[in-house]
């Protein structure tokens, strides 16, 4: 006996070890309700705090050293520059159609100078939607057809090659100009350029060339900027006068310059190059004036959320503050500054920050409620305009070939006669300089500093490593919600189709029926792949709409919704039920179909906060709280308690905000009114998407659309 007892006890085997990593997913996935109550709470809480977490920009590349030395424009080169001004305000410039005369002015100023100087002609080209040009590099366009010699552009470059540079790197700086319907400003803005550029032909510490782009805007500045890079990037080796040279009779003109009779003149009439970009300015003068004082306002937004090294921006800021007395000004939503509970929600954070410098001194916590109500206006604009994927101006053609470059938008605080028109000539002149001079440090490109990141002021950022703290806290219940009803949708079901026999009675077919239902997600996942297809099918459909000549945005507004619907019936009856969720016999089905979109949603999230992380921060604060909340509206009726019939009016507020189109409605009547909302406006905003090739028109397409539909089947569910 004690034998057998003996082997008995040795042949019992010890129970595994659970590890803590797996007791801790278990407890997460059990109390996933107030796990998601925590983590969504916090991660709005977090994001509101980002402008108070906003740190002080600073100079991370010592390189720069931005205001080291004293500036040499002085004011012999303003006067080069008022008199280039003044020629091209000069009526007589403006007597050609095509602007042909000013072309020919500022070339010969070049000339002048001793630069090299070359012209780029190139035709306009149709924005159009095209599937296959997502992500992919900037290529060629599509040129419009039955041009005429008006349709010409013709950018003016000038180069300056450096007297100690091996002609590998280039600076480069872009005035636009519209040679035909020209203001003051932009006349102005080539003054300073030129100020700037006469006196980098005779400084001997120049070691980078420097390009001065004079881009032809009477086809749009960024098309002109883009077309330029184009060339410069992928050479097509074509002559200048080449196509239609007889045709176009002024085009010819250009080459007959008075530089050609000038011994060793560095006109060509070929595409001129420089070294590899190191960086690159977008210089502009407004017109209007501004009220208080000269500002100068920064925009540095490119394609897909991208944006330059925080250290160009910094030095900009530097040196307009402290060298120049400029005001930095960057973009705002202007809405917000006067919203009443933004004030109070900065009040409540400077009265617990006085609380806790109160308690512990050195903690330096909070900023005055009125510097938090402008913090968070800037950073709304940062992440609107970064989730948009659109530049906001010319410098974000740069940002496709990985050129830093921004945009520098200067307002005289007066009207720009001869005394204020000095002044800014010479101010303006001295940034720029200041600027160049610290790139021409560098023996690397920017990489030291910051590319992700959220501003707040010109002088206050967030790092990506702070603002993903909101995103993070926003999806991180997704995984679990979906484990737990995944577990709850199983569980439910063996006990349902269960017995009380003991363990030893269950048969084979009871074997093999466990296996089937622990498989039973599939026709859930079946589900929501066939709705996800059909977003892939609507995200095509406006290429196909914009064939049909002469369609009003709301006729193609109202054709887009048709086919949708249409599609979305055919998948319905052909592959599938996406407006009955699945089997509805199967009571817990709706549940495994919210599993299941819960991941798509936590995956498309996940993966759209690599692309562009304000889009995914946007989307996560409309989708997360629709998923997680989403139950069929039967189950909320028939409960009857306070609590289901907050979720069930939580439910269809949600899903109304969540909608694509309910929400850029929303967001245009806060920013605009509602007075000017037209249907056809979403088109419009759409077709801005998918023309600057957008991420965000593929997410609102394969993402956010589906995942809409999808918690709304789940909604009117028939359980």
């Amino acid at each position: 006996m004690a034998e057998t007892k003996e082997k008995s006890l040795s042949d019992e085997k010890p129970k595994p070890r659970v590890r803590p990593i797996v007791r801790l997913g278990i407890f997460l996935i059990s109390h996933s309700f107030h796990v998601s109550v925590v983590c969504c709470t916090a991660g709005v809480l977090a994001l509101f705090l980002l402008p108070v977490l906003a740190k002080n920009t600073y100079i991370s590349e010592n390189a720069l050293m931005p205001g080291s030395a004293s500036p040499m424009l002085s004011n012999q080169h303003v006067s080069d520059g008022n008199r280039l001004v003044k020629d091209l305000t000069n009526p007589n410039s403006k007597s050609s159609e095509t602007g042909i005369e000013s072309h020919k002015i500022i070339a010969q100023y070049m000339l002048d100078l001793g630069a090299e100087v070359s012209f780029h002609k190139f035709h306009p080209q149709m924005n159009q939607f095209h599937p296959l040009h997502f992500f992919s590099s900037p290529d060629s366009g599509k040129i419009q057809e039955n041009y005429s010699c008006s349709s010409y552009g013709i950018n003016t470059v000038g180069i300056i090659r450096a007297p100690h540079g091996d002609g590998k790197e280039a600076i480069v700086l872009v005035t636009p100009y519209n040679a035909l319907k020209s203001g003051f400003g932009e006349a102005l803005s080539l003054g300073i350029a030129y100020s700037v550029f006469s006196l980098l032909t005779q400084v001997t510490w120049l070691a980078k060339d420097i390009i001065w782009l004079v881009a032809d805007s009477q086809y749009g500045e960024y098309a002109a900027v883009a077309a330029w890079l184009r060339e410069y990037q992928t050479p097509k080796f074509s002559s200048l006068s080449t196509p239609n040279a007889e045709m176009c009779p002024d085009v010819n003109n250009l080459f007959e310059l008075k530089g050609h009779s000038i011994s060793g003149s560095k006109f060509s009439n070929s595409f001129r190059r420089a070294g590899t970009m190191a960086s690159a300015l977008v210089l502009k003068v407004r017109d209007q004036n501004e009220q208080f004082e000269d500002t100068i306002s920064i925009y540095a937004e490119a394609s897909n959320g991208q944006m330059p090294n925080l250290d160009l921006i910094n030095v900009v800021n530097y040196l307009a503050v402290h060298r120049q007395g400029l005001r930095v000004n960057v973009e705002k939503l202007w809405s917000l500054l006067n919203s009443s509970w933004l004030k109070s929600l900065g009040e409540i954070f400077e009265s617990l920050a006085k609380v806790a410098k109160s308690l512990y001194p050195k903690w330096k916590f909070g900023i005055p409620a009125t510097e938090y109500v402008e913090g968070t206006a800037t950073l709304a604009s940062s992440l609107y305009y970064q989730a948009l994927g659109v530049p906001t101006g010319p410098h974000g053609a740069f940002r496709d070939y990985q050129v830093d470059a921004i945009t520098l938008e200067i307002s005289p605080k007066f009207s720009l006669d001869k005394v204020w028109r000095n002044d800014i000539l010479l101010r303006g002149g001295r940034l720029i300089e200041g600027v160049i001079r610290s790139v021409n440090n560098l023996l690397e490109k920017f990489h030291q500093s910051f590319f992700l990141y959220l501003l707040t002021s010109p002088s206050k950022f967030v790092s990506v490593g702070v603002y993903m703290i909101a995103f993070a806290l926003l999806i991180a219940p997704l995984p679990m919600v979906a484990a737990s009803l995944y577990v709850d949708a199983n569980s439910s079901s063996n006990c349902s189709k269960g017995d009380s026999s003991t363990p030893s009675a269950i048969t084979d077919t009871d074997e093999h029926s466990i296996a089937i239902r622990s498989w039973r997600w599939l026709n859930s996942a079946k589900l929501v792949f066939i709705v996800h297809l059909w977003g892939a099918i609507v995200s095509l459909l406006p290429y196909f709409i914009s064939q049909i000549p002469d369609c009003s945005p709301t006729t193609s507004f109202m054709i887009w919704v048709l086919l949708s619907i249409l599609s979305l019936l055919t998948l319905n009856s052909v592959l599938a039920s996406p407006l009955a969720c699945a089997k509805a016999t199967q009571e817990k089905e709706w549940a495994l179909v919210k599993s299941v979109t819960i991941s798509s949603v936590f995956i498309g999230l996940g993966l759209m906060s690599v692309i562009n992380f304000a889009t995914a921060e946007i989307g996560a604060l409309l989708m997360v709280p629709m998923c997680l909340l989403a139950q069929p509206l039967k189950l909320d009726v028939r409960a009857g308690t306070l609590r289901s019939f907050c979720r069930m009016i939580c439910n269809l507020v949600l899903g109304h905000i969540a909608f694509p189109p309910a929400a850029f409605f929303l967001l245009k009547g806060m920013l605009d009114g509602f007075g000017n909302a037209n249907v056809g406006d979403f088109w419009m905003w759409v077709e801005s998407l998918w023309a600057w090739n957008s991420a965000t028109y593929l997410f609102i397409g394969m993402v956010q659309l589906p995942c809409w539909v999808l918690c709304i089947s789940i909604l009117f569910h028939t359980c």
